[in-house]
């Protein structure tokens, strides 16, 4: 692909940089025009990211399997939000520690195009999870289908959907339109803007969209029903869940926003001139959604708070002593129960 998009997947200072400085080959030495400390700086700043991001969403999945009531149909897409999550670490995050610890793609074309291909993979994955997760709560609060349950055959499809349309989106760059690894040729150039206008428009906007159609609509059903006083204690759980999810969309935007943004910029502007360490600001940015999303679960979700405490040493006393921030976890196990 051409600079931009090459950066944004690979979250290294290893671009195609013809059009500002003399072009050097990434897979066979450093770039002598930028500093070793440029390098080493970014490595240090992967390595925290994609630990921080391991462990995380490792806790997410592990609590979810160890306790069976967390593992529910409204849960499935946040649990296949954390396995996104910490793919796109395991292979992406490794790769990008590496290859800027040594300044240069050491390990070939082989580990630009794994990387290339499992952070857009997974991160397609990650997206359009947090737009099945929106709609599922519509679905759940809304009920525009009328008294149908959502059951785990549905969240099962849904889920389906999501990694099936990810990989059709992956797959055109290793079959000619667009590429992972760097090119020069104007056919090439061509192909890498049509790509980035297409994948930008499907995974990015379309997504968008139904994220903020399913939100919308939800927060008029909260504010209607909260309004005529009939908000129950059964729905007050969902209204927490929903307010836990508005926050992750933001945080994501908030970190893919400077790379979607640059990603234009280079496309409407393909001749512009771009410093690569410039260019590694937005793509170390996105990178970093992998770490808020555990994070806001964890801390917005009485779920996960309450048998992530049952995992301690204080969980062993369980149904004796009070639980976090003094609360009775007896009573507090009660309202879990959907």
């Amino acid at each position: 692909m051409d600079g931009a998009r090459r950066e944004s997947e690979n979250g290294s200072l290893l671009i195609d940089s013809s059009s500002y400085f003399p072009l050097v080959d990434p897979f066979s030495q450093p770039l002598h025009f930028i500093e070793s400390w440029n390098f080493h700086l970014l490595s240090a700043l992967m390595f925290l990211v994609t630990s921080l991001s391991l462990f995380e969403n490792f806790i997410v999945i592990f609590i979810t399997v160890k306790f069976k009531q967390l593992r529910q149909p409204l849960n499935y897409v946040i649990v296949n939000l954390s396995v996104a999550d910490f793919l796109v670490s395991l292979v992406g995050g490794t790769i990008s520690f590496l290859t800027n610890l040594k300044g240069y793609f050491y390990m070939g074309h082989w580990a630009c195009v794994l990387e290339g291909f499992a952070v857009t993979f997974f991160g397609i994955v990650a997206l359009w999870s947090l737009a099945l997760l929106a709609f599922e709560r519509y679905v759940v609060i809304c009920h525009p289908l009328g008294n149908r349950h959502f059951k785990g055959k549905h969240a099962a499809l849904g889920i389906a959907f999501v990694w099936v349309f990810s990989l059709i989106w992956t797959i055109p760059p290793t079959m000619g339109w667009s590429s992972y690894t760097p090119s020069s040729s104007e056919k090439q150039q061509y192909n890498d803007h049509t790509f980035i206008i297409t994948f930008f428009t499907t995974c990015f906007i379309m997504p968008l969209l139904v994220i903020l159609g399913s939100y919308g609509k939800l927060m008029q059903k909260l504010r209607k029903v909260d309004a005529q006083g009939r908000l129950g204690s059964v729905q007050k759980p969902e209204r927490q869940v929903a307010r836990m999810v508005v926050i992750m969309i933001l945080a994501f935007l908030i970190c893919w926003t400077p790379y979607a943004a640059f990603s234009i910029l280079v496309t409407s502007h393909p001749s512009i001139e771009l410093d690569p360490r410039l260019a590694a600001i937005p793509a170390f940015f996105s990178k970093t959604a992998t770490v808020y999303n555990p994070v806001i679960y964890v801390f917005m979700n009485n779920q996960f708070i309450y048998f992530s405490y049952l995992l301690t040493s204080a969980g062993s006393n369980w149904g004796r002593s009070p639980g976090p921030d003094g609360f009775d976890l007896r009573a507090f196990g009660l309202m879990l129960v959907p």
